[in-house]
């Protein structure tokens, strides 16, 4: 029931975001430009959802999350750039210029990345990274069994496993006894 709730709430806050949208550039520009690009965005949606649905099996999705991951890390880097600047603007913290970075920093690096010269906003963007490293260093290490490795926690169990050196017609118990992996049995 959770799970449905949150379902349904992210999608009616998500539908709800496009609606004010679209109605603010329905203002701006017009019904025909925002009917145009509303079904512009359908047409490569349908061609993503069938590309997806008959490359279903083949899609290298560890090869696809890893760069997506990336791509959020980058845009975590320029949102918490651009707050720790708001609030620098607003006087809610300190702006210490760097001086030495003033010339090395272009100011378009501003705008489109939320690099700024200043120490706050740095060490804010520096933070934020060494927490989305370290909690992804930390997932790691938690979720991967001793006996597994990186690879085999997609294959089976490692070659130094136990579980890995029983014969095919021995009887294999319901989990591992060295990480506790439960065993799925194929039909």
């Amino acid at each position: 029931m959770g799970i449905s709730l949150l379902g349904f709430t992210s999608l009616y806050r998500e539908g709800f975001e496009v609606v004010l949208f679209l109605q603010s550039y329905y203002l701006r520009v017009g019904g025909k430009a925002v009917l145009g690009g509303a079904l512009l965005g359908l047409f490569f949606t349908g061609i993503v959802a069938v590309l997806t649905f008959v490359a279903h099996r083949k899609l290298p999705y560890r090869k696809m999350l890893i760069p997506t991951g990336v791509m959020l890390g980058v845009v975590l880097l320029v949102m918490v750039g651009e707050q720790a600047q708001e609030m620098q603007l607003a006087h809610w913290i300190p702006a210490t210029e760097i001086s030495s970075l003033t010339k090395v920093i272009p100011p378009w690096m501003g705008l489109w990345f939320a690099i700024f010269p200043t120490r706050e906003t740095l060490i804010a963007q520096a933070l934020a990274a060494i927490l989305v490293v370290g909690s992804y260093y930390l997932a790691r290490g938690k979720t991967a069994p001793p006996c597994q490795d990186e690879t085999s926690v997609i294959l089976g169990h490692a070659a130094d496993c136990p579980m890995a050196s029983l014969d095919v017609g021995q009887e294999k118990p319901n989990q591992c006894p060295q990480c506790g992996m439960k065993l799925v049995k194929k039909p």
